[in-house]
This record gives C-alpha cells, structure tokens and sequence, in this order.
C-alpha cells in the first residue's frame, strides 16, 4: 500500500517515534521530502503570492482530515512545509503519510 493511501492515526504519549534507519527509508517515498533534525520538510516555489497561499489551504484542508499539521511558512511566492510529532518528539509514519498526501496535490495552475 503507498503512503498516500493510507490514514494517520491517533498518536498516544507512549508512542516513540520512528527510528533513524526506517525515517530513511520512509523518506524514499516522499521524493523531494528531506529529513533534518527529527523532522521532514519540503519547499514549494509558485508564481506568486496568490498560488502560494491557495496551494496553503490546499494543505491546510488535507491536514484538517487527517488530524495531523505542518508547521508551514509563506514567504511571498514560497512555502516551506515542516512535518513532525510534537507528541512524541520526533518523526512518526503519520508524518510520512501527510507528506505523501500533499504530494498527490501537485502545484497549483
């Protein structure tokens, strides 16, 4: 089964985050997805302000049905998306499931 077809869960506290070894091999799926410092994050460049922003709630709408949010920064025609479990403090494979659906987006047009 692809990530992007599979849902996020509910995180409990108890629950650890991924190991190094198989963040690495999530990541594979999610192209362009870069791990960095317990976290896995991704930059968009759009045509302007307007594009960046509808691609935004795009992500916001996909991140409010699976009860699972980035981190996102908008600087004019750039987003930067950053995905991790502050619940466990660190990466969970919801992260990678969130990322591989915000892909299925492609960009705006």
């Amino acid at each position: 089964m692809r990530l992007s077809d599979e849902n996020c869960h509910r995180i409990e506290k108890s629950e650890k985050p991924v190991q190094e070894e198989e963040a690495k091999r999530l990541v594979h799926e999610v192209p362009e997805w870069h791990l960095k410092d317990g976290t896995i994050e991704k930059d968009y460049r759009f045509g302007g302000f307007t594009e960046a922003i509808d691609f935004v709630n795009r992500v916001a709408d996909i991140a409010q049905s699976q009860d699972h949010h980035p981190d996102i920064c908008v600087s004019y025609n750039k987003v930067h998306l950053e995905l991790s479990t502050h619940k466990v403090g660190g990466l969970t494979r919801n992260d990678f499931i969130l990322a591989a659906k915000i892909d299925t987006l492609g960009k705006p047009h």
